[in-house]
Formats: C-alpha cells, structure tokens, sequence
C-alpha cells in the first residue's frame, strides 16, 4: 500500500472530499463529444478548417498525454463499506454514460451532414472521418461500461452504440469469450509477449467477429433453439447496423456509406488497439490440472494517470474490473500488485503504434514480472 493510499484511508473526510472532486470530475468524459463542435467552430474561424478536421487525434493522443503528465497520478480507492454503496445508487454516474450514447448517435448524424455540405477538402474529409471514428472508439470505451451491467436500459444502450460503430460482436465476444479466457493463448483480444500490433490486429478483427457467432450459437443450442433465428442477438445488432448504413447511403449517397463505414473502422480499430496494450504479454499460469489459475488484478495492465482515468469512466483500472467484472466504472480500484503502464492509455496507443519503440519500451517490464520463470514468456 502507497504512503498516498494510507495517508487516505486514515483520514475518512479527506477521501470523501476528494471522491467528491473526482464524482465531477468524470465530465471530463463528455469532452470527446464536444471536440467536433468546438473544432469545426475554430476552423470555420481561423480558415483552416481542413487543418482543424484532424483536430480530435491531435487532442487525444497529442494534448491528452501531455496533461496526464502534467496532472500526475490518482491511486484514491473508496472505501467498501463507508463510500461503494452510495456510490453504486447514485443516477449521476449513469446519466454520464446513458447520456454519451444518445448524444453519440447525434453526432453521428450531424457529423455526416458536415461532411456533405462540401466545407472540406479531401484530405479534410479524411481528418473529419477520423476525427468522428476516434469518438466513436471512445464510445466503444462507454458500451463497455454499459454492457457489463445487468438493467436491461444499459446493456441494450451499450448494444445500440456499438452497432453505431458496425461492432455488435464485442458485445457477445467481450462478455463469454475475452472474459473468460483472457491473457491466456485461447483469446484473441489478449496480446502476446514480442507481438506487434500489426500481428496482432488482423488476428483480432476475424476470430473477435467470428468466435461472437460461435458463442451464441452454441448459447442458443443449449436453449434448444437454432442459431439463425430471431432469437440471436447478434443479427437484431447487426441488423440495426445494416439499417444505419442504408440510411447513410439513402440520404447521403456513396459519401454516407464511405462515411459510415469509415468511422466504423477507426472505432473498432481504436478498440482492439487498446486491448493489444491491456495485457500484452501476460499469461495466467497453467495449472498441474490443465487449467489456468484464477484472473486476478495481475493479470491486466494498469495505469493511474488522474486525466486518462476520467476520461475514459476508469478503463485504465483495468486490473480490478477483470478481476470483478460487475463493478462500476466510479468505484474501481486501484491495486499495488497489477503491472504498471509507464503512461496513460492515450499516450500508450501512439506507442504501440511504432513496434520497435513499444518492445523497447514494453519487453523489460513483461521481463520483470516472470523474473524467475521466464519459461512463462514462451
């Protein structure tokens, strides 16, 4: 336990204080809803509105990483019994992410009809698609808060956002297949030791989107049911997406459905993207029985970065929310024995970008944690 955390956990008031701070905090996470107005709004300004287009990577990945490091770490836990009960009723916390699809899937919409008002070149086109797919990618962040819950308004809003993003597997995927098999060799979405990221994403598109169909298939067999059918969850999600394609291509012509299926592709990249960094070269040791030990919080890379945190509803706890699936983004917790990231989530995507630097950077660490058994890195 840090001096930080004792420090905390002695002084009952300071911690709500600063939970309190924190609860606030979390809008920070509508940010990536707002950038495309405020950007469209300075290009439209200054002129340089192809410039501007691109603005959201720039914001992300660019000025996100530089305040993290700036702002610093954020190792505050609540407490179980004294703060994580009223924490968990407070509708505060479920506005945000309820609230995130709607305004996701208008933007959506508003996005596309920028787009075809002719504003851009097009090369601003391509920054404006990009800069629509990098919030949809975020928004995948917000699906997967919402799926994991049990209220059927949030698991079905969660669907709804990531058939917006053509991505409805990762919403069966995620739950019995990641879940139940992460960082061992049966995942695909659990990155290996001396991978790149360009190994690893093809790999992460295919099985990701096939083994979801597998995974309801045999759900439905058990329930005596065939696969093709109304029952399958899947097809009513994709159906949704299919429907918003048609839509995109009706009303805007070749340019929605290019559009459509572009930030499509930039979101559920961005996603797969970050599950390479998540657990890249941790494995759960393989038992005397033939079966693996238990997913604990060392099983996950952490990382505690104040801002990335907030922005993401706590993604970068990611160590406790595999370890305790159900729990809410608000009341994760930060645990001493998961492996930590040297930076926050947004700086880590730009380095897995660049292989060599992400092995330099990533390897020793792996290394460090199977001091001793490095059998564990085959």
């Amino acid at each position: 336990m840090s001096t930080q955390q004792a420090t905390l956990e002695q002084s009952p008031t300071r911690r709500r204080l600063l939970l309190r701070l924190k609860k606030y905090s979390f809008v920070i996470a509508l940010l990536p809803l707002a950038l495309p107005f405020l950007l469209l709004s300075a290009g439209e300004a200054t002129g340089w509105i192809n410039l501007f287009a691109w603005g959201v990577p720039v914001v992300v990945f660019g000025i996100i990483p530089l305040l993290d490091f700036m702002l610093g770490q954020d190792a505050l836990n609540p407490d179980e019994q004294a703060d994580v009960p009223h924490m968990n009723s407070e509708a505060f916390y479920r506005f945000l992410t309820l609230g995130w699809v709607v305004a996701f899937a208008a933007i959506l919409v508003w996005g596309m009809q920028v787009l075809a008002s002719g504003v851009f070149s097009p090369v601003g086109m391509i920054g404006w698609t990009v800069s629509i797919g990098i919030v949809g990618g975020l928004g995948i962040n917000v699906a997967h808060e919402l799926i994991h819950k049990d209220a059927r308004l949030e698991t079905w809003a969660g669907g709804l956002l990531l058939s917006l993003v053509s991505y409805a597997g990762f919403k069966v995927e995620h739950l019995r297949g990641h879940h139940v098999h992460v960082s061992t060799p049966e995942d695909a979405s659990s990155s290996r030791y001396n991978q790149s990221l360009y190994q690893f994403l093809p790999q992460a598109y295919g099985r990701n989107f096939l083994n979801a169909w597998r995974l309801e298939a045999k759900r439905l067999e058990r329930k005596g049911h065939a696969s093709f059918s109304w029952r399958n969850e899947l097809i009513w999600w994709y159906g949704i997406t299919l429907l918003a394609l048609v839509g995109f291509t009706v009303a805007f012509g070749w340019l929605g459905a290019a559009f459509f299926i572009g930030q499509s592709f930039i979101a559920f990249t961005l996603l797969e993207i970050v599950n390479y960094l998540e657990h890249y070269g941790l494995h759960r040791r393989k038992l005397e029985n033939g079966r693996y030990e238990r997913t604990t919080p060392a099983h996950s890379w952490n990382s505690n970065y104040f801002l990335t945190n907030v922005f993401l509803f706590h993604l970068q706890r990611h160590s406790d929310h595999h370890a305790y699936a159900k729990r809410r983004y608000q009341v994760l917790r930060h645990h001493e024995i998961a492996p930590q990231l040297p930076a926050g989530y947004a700086a880590m995507v730009v380095l897995a970008l660049f292989p060599p630097l992400w092995m330099r950077i990533m390897n020793p660490r792996v290394e460090a944690y199977y001091e001793g058994e490095e059998h564990q890195l085959a």
